[in-house]
């Protein structure tokens, strides 16, 4: 949870108090301080702490895009004031609701709101050598299935589980009136970060007393998709190629 009873909609990059934070593209700055969360009521309790919220110069699919850098010890920049890729905004803090030292970091598409928010480690390069699993999971009336735990094996001998030789990574899937899915993916689902390999998806269905299992590979610098529907199964049939719009043009 971003705070009580408000789901976290960015990632949390942690680090220590004074490291600094640099604009993720061009654009101008549109909130440069305390009170974001509430459009500048109630400033000393506003949830994001300092924060720096930009709207790029480009946009998505003839959308704009905005990113959002929150619990700032302190702000580099103006209200207004012209940025580019690069440019130091802010230092890490830990100011607002936070349990330590942070960047809270979003991106938002078509309007500045909390409800607009979409997954930033699809925004994101991985790290060299590194890839990411995006999934879409329904439930058996189609729905996408919110708020469930999933896990993710590095190898695949059931006999090393819970050994020095498994990794196990956990992530939940949405809640989906706060997180917007990708309209390319659709997804509810993503695992950022993961070196390239082979690894193994389990979903559990504790109210059926079952597990479904599904292999996937992970691939340098890439995206693997796979869909998931209660009773249908796994595929990793990727969506169409979709025609991609920036705005302006790169």
């Amino acid at each position: 949870m971003f705070f009580e009873d408000v789901v976290h909609t960015g990632i949390d990059i942690p680090g220590e108090i004074g490291t600094p934070i640099y604009a993720a593209g061009p654009g101008k700055v549109i909130w440069a301080g305390y009170g974001y969360y509430r459009g500048g009521s109630n400033i000393l309790d506003d949830p994001y702490g300092q924060a720096v919220a930009i709207k790029h110069s480009f946009g998505y699919q003839s959308q704009p895009l905005y990113t959002v850098y929150a619990h700032l010890d302190e702000i580099k920049v103006l209200n207004g004031q012209q940025v580019q890729a690069g440019d130091l905004i802010g230092l890490m803090g830990e100011t607002g609701h936070a349990t330590g030292p942070h960047l809270h970091f979003e991106v938002r598409l078509d309007e500045d709101s909390y409800f607009t928010t979409r997954n930033p480690n699809l925004w994101l390069a991985p790290p060299q050598g590194w890839g990411l699993l995006v999934g879409q999971i329904r439930n058996w009336d189609g729905r996408l299935l919110e708020l469930r735990d999933i896990y993710l094996h590095s190898q695949l001998d059931p006999k090393l589980q819970n050994t020095a030789q498994d990794q196990l990574w956990i992530a939940r899937t949405y809640q989906n009136e706060a997180i917007h899915s990708d309209p390319y993916y659709q997804e509810n689902l993503v695992f950022p970060d993961l070196p390239a390999g082979t690894y193994q998806v389990n979903i559990p269905y504790p109210e059926f007393g079952l597990v479904f299992s599904h292999k996937v590979e992970i691939h340098p610098g890439k995206v693997t998709y796979f869909q998931f529907e209660l009773w249908e199964g796994f595929s990793d049939q990727p969506p169409p190629t979709p025609e991609v719009k920036f705005t302006p043009a790169p």
